[in-house]
């Protein structure tokens, strides 16, 4: 089943005191690119994490939050009280030493923002609240993998979509390629005849030639291809294993053929069809670099 390198899955619990978020989403990448932002007290768990989405999602670029916080606004707090009077002792000494008159609150306040005088404790992570965390993380993954497969679905079929327009504009080519060979051999001719008289002209060897220029600008071969090409792309739509990569050189294929169609056209109409078939074709690439 198609499905697209961009999702995203969210859920929130809240267990034992705390409200725990899981955030995961992901976009297209040539290979599977895992960023983590996990609080400190699973910082222990950040391989397992990585190891989950790796065995889920195959490719992208993968960005996963964890919160975990307290329901209520209280933290644990440990305040380095030995190290905040040393401190207290030492600016005082400074004050006096210097002349100088500081608000003994407002250098309390100050000297609060040492990150080493006060620090949020990161409380123990019991087995049995990473069970919980881990089971949220999988349901987020679960739900990334929904969204993906949500999202493949609709472009398949902007795909199929665009490659019927595209063998409908290979159809249009057919009626105006049976005009094109016998107006540019009658052109040739015609400019035959106005040189004879002019210019020693070999009647056979302008034949031959003429098959020969006849034979460059036949589009058979192209339109074949170009049609086993859509029919192949369309086989693997489906198909089970590295369908983004499959169906990029599929298309760089398709690709070769509507060039060459367009450079032996030799025939404004055609041309025309080229460009329009040219324009189905890019938006299939672009939309190929979003598949799994």
């Amino acid at each position: 089943m198609m499905k697209s390198m961009t999702g995203y899955g969210k859920v929130t619990r809240s267990y034992n005191g705390k409200n725990i978020e899981v955030e995961i989403r992901s976009l297209n990448s040539k290979s599977l690119d895992v960023h983590t932002k996990v609080p400190q007290q699973f910082n222990d768990k950040d391989l397992e994490i990585r190891s989950m989405i790796g065995k889920s999602l195959e490719r992208g670029k993968i960005d996963f939050s964890l919160s975990y916080t307290n329901e209520t606004s209280d933290e644990t707090l440990r305040i380095n009280e030995s190290l905040l009077e040393a401190y207290f002792k030492k600016m005082k000494a400074m004050q006096e030493r210097l002349g100088l008159e500081i608000d003994n609150s407002m250098l309390m306040t100050t000297l609060m923002r040492f990150s080493d005088v006060q620090k949020m404790e990161a409380e123990e992570v019991s087995d049995n609240d990473w069970s919980f965390v881990a089971g949220m993380v999988s349901e987020a993954i679960a739900n990334l993998d929904s969204f993906r497969t949500q999202e493949g679905q609709r472009l398949k079929e902007d795909f199929l979509h665009r490659i019927d327009l595209i063998l409908g504009y290979l159809a249009q080519v057919e009626p105006l390629e049976q005009q094109r060979v016998p107006l540019i051999k009658e052109r040739i001719i015609q400019r035959f005849e106005e040189l004879k008289g002019v210019v020693d002209l070999d009647s056979n060897r302008l034949e031959q030639e003429l098959i020969f220029y006849i034979e460059k600008l036949d589009i058979t071969e192209e339109k074949v291809r170009l049609r086993q090409h859509c029919k192949y792309f369309v086989e693997n739509i489906d198909a089970d294993e590295s369908t983004g990569k499959k169906l990029g050189f599929i298309a760089q294929e398709m690709g070769r053929e509507i060039n060459t169609l367009g450079s032996k056209a030799n025939d404004a109409g055609i041309q025309k069809i080229v460009v329009m078939m040219k324009d189905e074709l890019e938006k299939i690439k672009e939309q190929v670099l979003n598949i799994l």
